[in-house]
């Protein structure tokens, strides 16, 4: 068992995965080897010319356990990316392959290296039948065919090597060639075809004479930035001062395809020493084995640019990870009840030298026996950002940050953490205009026939507020609180309005009705009255009805929301079902000659309204105005059968008398 102190989960922003993947530690009897495709640790270990090898990593499911036979020592270790078959290196040679496609097979083939002088650095799985031996004299692409066990040469390319770096998500290898081992060159691998993208040359402070390798692998670090490759390069003694201390700096060099990689951002340290780099979620963590602190960089965040190059410094207090504790076997020979040997918990030491780094975010202890992955803690952050609007840059860049971005707005407007409404109204305009451009391309994609792809793009770059999202988790809660004046309330909510519109984002209705009922609830009608007189308050059918229903307690919401239905000219129904609803029948009459709907208005659901008025001059002026109509329409005064206005012909003949009406209506009836 192994987990972050419990206590000290809110100091630090950067701690190990709580559930470690454990494998046996390296000894004389174990060999340890990781493989950076499949994320897996493999444990050697020889015993009577069997060679018991255990492939673990954090999907149990992929776990693989097997025998074989021992043909010596083993130099590196690897499943292809289908597990269906093993790569093992024993001699710089060759690669032996075993296929595993229904268990272990006992029949092995091998490749070997091209060239009596040539050595294999190592190799690498491309796809689940491809593989690439990186050799001192440059690379040999394969095809293997487990079926005939045997390997196909696809393509070959010389260079003098003298190591690699490679990020197996991408599929892009880099070579360390020239004296210096300052040149690279990168390759692509997609789709059986090996792409070589144009070399660059790493800057060095000093070359010496005679010239030797002065960039070691250790300092060369391939890593997927905010969706762009970028190659790392950590430089050492950079400044020396009178005293002789010296600092170092990590300099990035973006890769392009068609042209040399160029030199984008630097990272400054303010110290030397020995230095391990992880990426999480897009930030640059450097680790430093004597300080026992992380230094956090995000090259999104604006730094110093000189010269086409931006210079960052750690945008945070570097901090230690978070402590943590692991069970290890007790020193004494003592066993628990169930005949195990007993452990004990004890502190772990963090930033240990027995640390391996690999990309982007594992720390392997080989001598204890434990994998982490290297996760960012959002939370202890928040309060360490005394700028909003630079935290809120910050977490938009983030995955899985949403409720922590919306509990930041909520906490920006609660009392005791208020923020100035200035400051309110930039961080609205920051999630907006994120907002605003994932509803864009969310346009485009539905333009363009691929109404999938740009979206999950721009939700997997940046955290998308939108705003029920805020209207759920912040302006809800935020105007229930009635420590807050109403005043305030108002302000807040028509700044997000405000946002909304200047970012072209329309803006729902359920937030107009947010801001109407504070207004109401404190009896702010001249400014409700004002809002909606100006079109602070946008006109909508939901946003009338609303309105209707305030008449009571603001009689003039009546006529505010008749005129916006007015002003909406899809509204034709729903304005004279209100009158109608009103009792204002000929207002309404007036209303259908002005839109020139005459013809299409039902005959039937106006006389049934002014029949229920009990007043007998209206349903007079009514029942005429329809009978003229028929008159104009048909030649005819009577109600054709379909608009079953039977009843209302004989109410009609019951009040004035049979001599008032029509002959053909009354004939009809």
């Amino acid at each position: 068992m192994a987990a972050p102190m419990e206590e000290s989960q809110g100091k630090y922003y950067v701690q190990l995965s709580k559930k470690p993947v454990k494998f046996d530690s390296v000894s004389r009897f174990n060999n340890v080897f990781f493989d950076e495709t499949n994320k897996q640790v493999f444990c050697v270990q020889i015993k009577n010319n069997q060679m018991h090898v255990i492939a673990k990593g954090p999907d149990e499911k992929k776990k693989n356990e097997f025998h074989m036979d021992s043909k010596g020592d083993v130099l590196s270790i690897k499943f292809s990316k289908d597990y269906n078959v093993l790569g093992v290196q024993r001699s710089p040679k060759s690669v032996e392959f075993i296929n595993f496609h229904e268990g272990c097979d006992v029949l092995e083939y091998s490749q070997s290296c091209k060239g009596k002088t040539t050595r294999i650095l190592g190799f690498c799985w491309v796809d689940q039948s491809e593989i690439i031996f990186i050799t001192d004299h440059g690379l040999e692409y394969y095809q293997v065919i487990p079926d005939k066990r045997t390997l196909k040469s696809i393509k070959t390319h010389a260079a003098n090597v003298n190591w690699f770096v490679w990020l197996p998500a991408y599929s892009m290898l880099l070579l360390s060639s020239g004296p210096l081992g300052n040149t690279i060159y990168p390759f692509l691998f997609k789709q059986s075809s090996m792409i070589k993208i144009p070399k660059f040359e790493v800057e060095l402070l000093h070359i010496p004479k005679p010239m030797k390798l002065c960039l070691p692998e250790r300092d060369v670090i391939m890593a997927n930035i905010y969706h762009q490759l970028y190659v790392l390069i950590i430089r050492h003694n950079v400044n020396r001062d009178e005293s002789g201390t010296s600092s170092a700096e990590i300099v990035l060099y973006l890769l392009h395809k068609d042209m040399a990689a160029k030199k984008t951002d630097v990272l400054k340290l303010d110290i030397g020493g020995r230095f391990a780099v992880n990426i999480i979620d897009n930030i640059v963590a450097v680790h430093h084995q004597v300080k026992k602190v992380s230094y956090l960089f995000d090259i999104k965040l604006r730094g110093r640019i000189e010269n086409g190059v931006n210079y960052h410094l750690p945008f945070i207090t570097p901090r230690p990870l978070n402590p943590f504790k692991i069970n290890i076997p007790a020193t004494s020979v003592s066993v628990n009840i169930s005949g195990q040997p007993q452990e004990v918990e004890v502190n772990y030491e963090l930033y240990s030298s027995n640390w391996i780094i690999f990309q982007p975010n594992i720390v392997i202890d080989a001598r204890l026996g434990y994998m982490w992955f290297v996760h960012l803690k959002l939370e202890p952050l928040v309060t360490m950002f005394p700028n909003k609007r630079l935290l809120i840059d910050f977490l938009l860049l983030r995955k899985e940050c949403k409720f922590v971005v919306l509990n930041v707005c909520k906490d920006m407007l609660s009392p005791g953490h208020q923020a100035d409404l200035t400051t309110i109204a930039k961080v609205f305009d920051k999630l907006n205009h994120v907002y605003a451009s994932y509803l864009q391309s969310e346009m485009m994609a539905q333009a363009t026939d691929s109404p999938q792809k740009a979206p999950n793009q721009m939700r997997t770059r940046n955290t998308i507020i939108d705003q029920s999202d805020m209207y759920t988790h912040v302006f809800t809660c935020f105007v229930d609180n009635k420590d807050i004046n109403y005043k305030f309330k108002i302000a807040v909510l028509v700044e997000y309005i405000r946002s909304l519109s200047q970012n072209h984002i329309p803006v729902q209705h359920y937030l107009y009705e947010l801001v109407i009922n504070t207004l109401v609830h404190n009896k702010a009608f001249y400014q409700l009255h004002q809002f909606l007189q100006y079109h602070v308050l946008s006109d909508s059918k939901p946003l009338a009805c609303l309105l209707l229903s305030l008449e009571s307690c603001y009689p003039p919401a009546y006529q505010l929301a008749l005129d916006m239905l007015k002003r909406l000219s899809t509204a034709n129904e729903e304005i004279i079902e209100v009158l109608l609803s009103k009792q204002q029948l000929l207002t309404a009459l007036r209303f259908v000659r002005s839109i020139g709907a005459v013809d299409n208005v039902s005959a039937r659901k106006f006389l049934d309204a002014a029949r229920s008025m009990g007043d007998t001059m209206i349903f007079y002026t009514v029942f005429k105005f329809f009978e003229q109509r028929n008159i104009r329409l048909r030649n005819d005064p009577s109600f054709p059968k379909g608009e079953h206005c039977e009843k209302f012909v004989k109410h009609f003949e019951s009040v004035f008398g049979p001599e008032t009406i029509n002959i053909s209506t009354k004939s009809t009836s």
